[in-house]
């Protein structure tokens, strides 16, 4: 007997030993895996989120403005696999045809320059909304967004295509 503890040297119905020593360093190696996997997903989403809004409901934005009425229009864009119309409350613009670069991408530089002559007549516009079409990928409805949210129209809402 070791310090009055039986080690179980015993034969058959004997106890087990009681000081069985624990190896924490996989334990350790474990969680500190688990852990940055955990930083990394949440810095992850946090990179990866658009702000976009769902078309046809009521935005907080609206109830925040103030009593000035500013001039806006009902700024929409129609994108199709081929083209993309952009229209202001009841005024269609000529549309754009959607071409691609020698990479894939769409070309979006007319888009651009269409949406500066947009802000340079409406200053105060900041919202458009996208309707899309089955066919459009979505790489390149990630690539309008981010041209609509660079040229100064924040808000943007995606709906599905009507007709």
């Amino acid at each position: 007997m070791a310090g009055g503890m039986d080690l179980g040297t015993g034969g058959k119905g004997g106890k087990k030993p009681l000081d069985t020593a624990i190896n924490m360093v996989p334990f350790i190696d474990l969680m500190a895996v688990t852990i940055s996997f955990l930083i990394m997903t949440a810095v992850w989403t946090q990179i990866g989120r658009l702000q976009v809004s769902q078309a046809g409901g009521a935005s907080t934005d609206e109830q925040e403005q103030p009593e000035e009425k500013l001039k806006t229009v009902q700024l929409t864009l129609l994108v199709s696999a081929t083209e993309m119309r952009l229209t202001a409350d009841q005024s269609a613009f000529d549309p754009i045809p959607l071409t691609r670069d020698d990479k894939g991408r769409p070309d979006l530089t007319k888009l651009v320059a269409r949406f500066k002559e947009l802000k340079a007549q409406l200053p105060d516009q900041a919202a458009i909304t996208l309707q899309t079409e089955d066919a459009v990928r979505y790489e390149d409805l990630v690539r309008i967004i981010d041209e609509c949210i660079g040229s100064g129209l924040p808000q943007v809402s995606v709906s599905a295509a009507m007709g």
